[in-house]
């Protein structure tokens, strides 16, 4: 097909089979024109090259390529081009890994003392408690008796001690891009896990210098609560050096149950680690049955003696002296301040090429009522 283009000023004219067409149209006309040249071009082309193959046996007798390929499959001589996974070579490198987007971690003991104390939301380090220590005094009289002056209670201040807990982990940044999975998430939820342990190891053992104190680090003693100085816990023996007594053992248990008055038993719970109650489990009473008792639901906790069981891992193991057991209302007495939450700072500045997370919390613990926490000591007396 010809064309002939002139130009009228600046728009050109293309006139095709004798119909004058101007700009746009015309481009149009001539792209069109070539394309259907190069597509008839191009199936000429391949006509050409495929029938040679198409008719490689000749004649009329169906021995071209397809007839061959669907008669006899590889069996008929042609050559193929094989590609397979199983060898890296042939096809292998090119199929991806597909990896678990799941990572799966050991879990973290976490931090069980925090769900059942009393945890407060501070805005300064400097957080303090008053405790009335004893109560009213109160007397009958007469109509006309005299009434003299009844002591007035006390005050005690707890002073939760502060402590800051850290982390510092870091990564390069072509990690953090070509990770298949979300690093900074998965760092997130491992800092998370990490401070839940630590806390509740503080909890239960903490110093009280730069971390909480824990309820197993106050001063103990065998005396009942109006004998006892404030602050100082309560123990029961358990009747042998670093184990149950012999005979009864539950009684012992039973005795513990008991030292707490009756207002904190409302709401009172067993701390002990798992190695402690895999002993306490195999007690039974004197008509066989056993005085630990399964969780009736899912969502239940199990119970011994009739209050619940909490497991706690950093209560120590029964040896002797060992305050192994813990009863009582945790809610009324221990307290936890924290100050606000866990802040994360990104920084990608300070060690290229890696990226810091850095991650503080700032938390305290101490014992706020000790008449409401019993331990058992693993002692004779």
């Amino acid at each position: 097909m010809q064309y002939e283009i002139k130009a009228d000023g600046d728009v050109p004219v293309v006139t095709e089979t004798g119909a004058p067409l101007v700009g746009a149209d015309a481009l149009l006309a001539v792209l069109r024109a070539e394309m259907k040249s190069e597509f008839a071009g191009l199936g000429k082309r391949m006509a050409g090259e495929r029938a040679p193959m198409l008719m490689a046996g000749g004649g009329t007798g169906g021995s071209g390529f397809a007839d061959q390929y669907l008669r006899k499959g590889m069996e008929s001589g042609f050559e193929m081009k094989r590609f397979s996974m199983g060898v890296a070579g042939e096809g292998g490198l090119a199929v991806p890994l597909d990896m678990d987007q799941q990572i799966e971690t050991v879990l973290a003991s976490q931090s069980p003392i925090r769900a059942i104390a009393n945890v407060v939301k501070v805005g300064t380090a400097s957080y303090r408690k008053l405790v009335a220590v004893g109560g009213f005094a109160s007397g009958w009289v007469s109509e006309t008796a005299a009434r003299t002056e009844t002591a007035t209670p006390t005050f005690a201040e707890v002073a939760p001690p502060m402590g800051e807990i850290y982390a510092n982990p870091a990564a390069t940044q072509a990690m953090l891009d070509d990770a298949m999975f979300d690093v900074e998430a998965w760092l997130a939820q491992e800092i998370a896990g990490e401070f839940a342990r630590a806390e509740g190891v503080a909890f239960v053992g903490g110093s009280g210098v730069g971390q909480p104190k824990g309820f197993l680090t106050n001063a103990v003693a065998a005396t009942a609560d109006a004998a006892r100085p404030w602050g100082t816990l309560q123990y029961v023996a358990s009747g042998a050096a670093g184990a149950f007594v012999a005979s009864n053992p539950a009684d012992r248990l039973v005795d513990l149950v008991h030292a707490l008055r009756t207002p904190y038993r409302q709401g009172a719970a067993f701390v002990m680690n798992s190695n402690t109650l895999g002993v306490i489990r195999k007690f039974k009473d004197s008509t066989g049955n056993f005085i630990w008792q399964p969780a009736l639901t899912a969502d239940a906790p199990a119970t011994l003696l009739g209050y619940p069981v909490v497991e706690v891992d950093a209560m120590p193991d029964m040896a002797g002296n060992s305050l192994s057991i813990g009863f009582g209302n945790f809610r009324a007495g221990y307290v936890i301040a924290e100050r606000g939450e866990t802040a994360v700072l990104r920084d990608p500045y300070s060690n290229k090429p890696f990226v810091h997370f850095y991650a503080t919390r700032r938390v305290g613990g101490a014992v706020a009522n000790s008449e409401a926490i019993k331990l058992m000591r693993f002692s004779a007396s």
